[in-house]
Formats: C-alpha cells, sequence, structure tokens
C-alpha cells in the first residue's frame, strides 16, 4: 500500500502508524525511533489533529471484557436520516456511524455499556422513531480484525526494529480483564483525550498519580482497555469506505474470515448473527479501487456466496466523536 496526498507526507505517516503502536508515547521518544525531534513530531502531531482529524483515545475492548456489540442498519425516510444519525452519535453506546444508501440508510455500531443499554434502544427508541421504517440488528460474534490491531499497520511503513521500540511492556494483570466502576473518571477523560497526562488524571479520579499509573498500565496490559487512532482517512488517499455484508458457507465463515484479516482493504472485519455471517469495513481509494477488490481478492475467496456493498455517503462517527460534515 502507498500513501498518495497532496498535504500530508511519508513522516506523518509514519507518525500516524507509531501512535498506533503507542498512542501515550512522548513526542521525543517517538522523535529518537523516527529519527526527527520531538520538536517536528509535536508540529507535525498539531497539524494532523487540526487538519486530518487525528485524535488518540482510550477505547473499551468489548471482545476482551464479553460485552455485547451489535451492527445496526436503519432505513429511514428521506432527509431524516442525517438528523437521526446525528442524534444517535451523541450517545455514548453508539461508534462507527455512517450514512449510505443515498442518504436514506444509517449504519451503526452499537456497544451498551449496560444490559439495560440495550434494550433502551432497540427496544425503546428506534421503534418510536416514525423516520426509522427498518430496524436490522446484527449481533457481533467474533473479531477477525480490527480493535487494537488497527489498519495503519498495513502500509509496513515501520521496519521491525521501530515497532519494538515502541511497544509498550505489558503489566501483569491478576485476574480476567476488567473495567471497574472506579475506573470510569479515568477512562472519560482518556476518551477524550488518550495522551492525557498523569496530573490531569490524577485530578480527575482523586487517586494518586502512582495508583492512576499502576490502574492505567493494568487496564491496557490485560486488554481491557487500548489506545486508539483515529484520523480522517482521506489524508492518506483513501477517501471512499464501504460496508460489506458477506453470506458464506458455515464450514467456511472461520476460513473466510481469517482470510479477509490479511486484505489490504479491510479495517474491520468480524462474525455476526444475522442475515449475513461477517460484516467487513473496506477501505479503498475510489469506486474502481471497490469494484477491483470486490471482484478481485474478496471474490476469489472459495465458500464466499454473496456480497452486498453499501459504500458510505458521509461518516458521522469514529468511535468517540462525530465529525464535522465536509
Amino acid at each position: 500500500m502507498r500513501m498518495e496526498s497532496d498535504t500530508f507526507d511519508a513522516l506523518d505517516l509514519k507518525l500516524l502508524c507509531a501512535l498506533e503502536v503507542d498512542g501515550r508515547a512522548s513526542f521525543s521518544r517517538l522523535g529518537t525511533v523516527l529519527g526527527v525531534s520531538d520538536q517536528t513530531v509535536a508540529r507535525r502531531f498539531r497539524r494532523l489533529c487540526a487538519e486530518g482529524g487525528l485524535r488518540v483515545v482510550a477505547v473499551r475492548d468489548a471482545a476482551v471484557l464479553g460485552e455485547d456489540q451489535w451492527m445496526l442498519r436503519l432505513r429511514c425516510v428521506p432527509d431524516s436520516a442525517a438528523v437521526i444519525a446525528d442524534a444517535l452519535a451523541k450517545r455514548h453506546d453508539t461508534h462507527w456511524i455512517g450514512l449510505g444508501s443515498g442518504g436514506t440508510e444509517i449504519l451503526c455500531m452499537t456497544r451498551p455499556r449496560r444490559p439495560g443499554d440495550h434494550d433502551d434502544l432497540l427496544l425503546g427508541k428506534l421503534p418510536r422513531t416514525p423516520s426509522v421504517v427498518e430496524i436490522r440488528a446484527q449481533q457481533i460474534l467474533h473479531r477477525f480484525y480490527g480493535g487494537p490491531s488497527g489498519w495503519l499497520r498495513k502500509f509496513g511503513v515501520l521496519d521491525d526494529d521501530q515497532v519494538a521500540a515502541l511497544t509498550p511492556c505489558p503489566a501483569p494483570a491478576p485476574g480476567p480483564p476488567r473495567v471497574d466502576p472506579e475506573d470510569q473518571p479515568l477512562l472519560d477523560v482518556l476518551a477524550r483525550d488518550g495522551r492525557a497526562g498523569y496530573p490531569e488524571l490524577q485530578r480527575a479520579t482523586g487517586r494518586s498519580e502512582s495508583a492512576v499509573k499502576r490502574r492505567l498500565a493494568t487496564l491496557l496490559g490485560s486488554g481491557a482497555v487500548y489506545i486508539d487512532v483515529e484520523y480522517d482517512s482521506e489524508i492518506l488517499g483513501f477517501p471512499l469506505a464501504a460496508v460489506l455484508w458477506i453470506t458464506t458457507t458455515p464450514a467456511a465463515l472461520h476460513r473466510v474470515g481469517e482470510a479477509l484479516a490479511g486484505h489490504e482493504e479491510v479495517a474491520h472485519a468480524a462474525a455476526t448473527a444475522g442475515p449475513s455471517h461477517i460484516v467487513v469495513t473496506a477501505v479503498v481509494r475510489d469506486t474502481a479501487g471497490l469494484y477491483a477488490y470486490l471482484s478481485g481478492p474478496l471474490g476469489r475467496l472459495d465458500g464466499v456466496q454473496h456480497v452486498e456493498a453499501t459504500p458510505f455517503l458521509r461518516r458521522v462517527k469514529q468511535l468517540t466523536y462525530q465529525r464535522p460534515p465536509r
């Protein structure tokens, strides 16, 4: 894969990839690994935030924590989808919201923190919304790719030594991965800024700085929480994203999912319960690139019976924050 951009260059891509390895690494450490000054890293970081939609955020890993995740397809009456999507984006339990099908369909992933959240959305608010004419909900069963495994690593711009130098040493975590109620103030700050300093985390939690360091290290080391890098893929020359709904034979489900995880175009792939068996987010340069992927690497996979593609007309929300309309 190669980057094509008139605004950002190879160093920007390397910085994004380095942050994907360790989003909390200091500018000096990032500069040492990338072979530039920390001032250069800081300047590039600020520009990526201002012009490239860069956000470094902490995310609960629902797959590790055993929390339910659902992929929703909401068909709406014309001219209402954007308003409903914006309303959904304000909820803490929604992620990856986009408009498709000419602006009449909303694609949304939900991640309820509590069992009642799911009932409130799927059985309460959405069915009572007159503009929503159809709701399809598919539960995520297994993640093949995504989450802590970021899409940027598929560019291969960092060598093994650079990745090793940036990879944090996981702290030993006694017992199964978990997020305790008292962790919420810590995670609320990190959901807004995954690079927030320990003094800020100390003020938000009321814990000592050493206690905050230990708890955050445990959350990250256990996999209950990971640091994610969000950005506009347009800045890398990949403005088009599409959700693919893939039907396979039962025997081929896992094999196809594992193969999809290795495709350069795939940013996320998961097995689902519902009409389709696998849902994929593919990121490509243009409609010709989407056609080439559908008819090439995807089309050649044995066991794939049916594929429905829904290109995003507009992406409304990433993992944690709304995107302004372009």
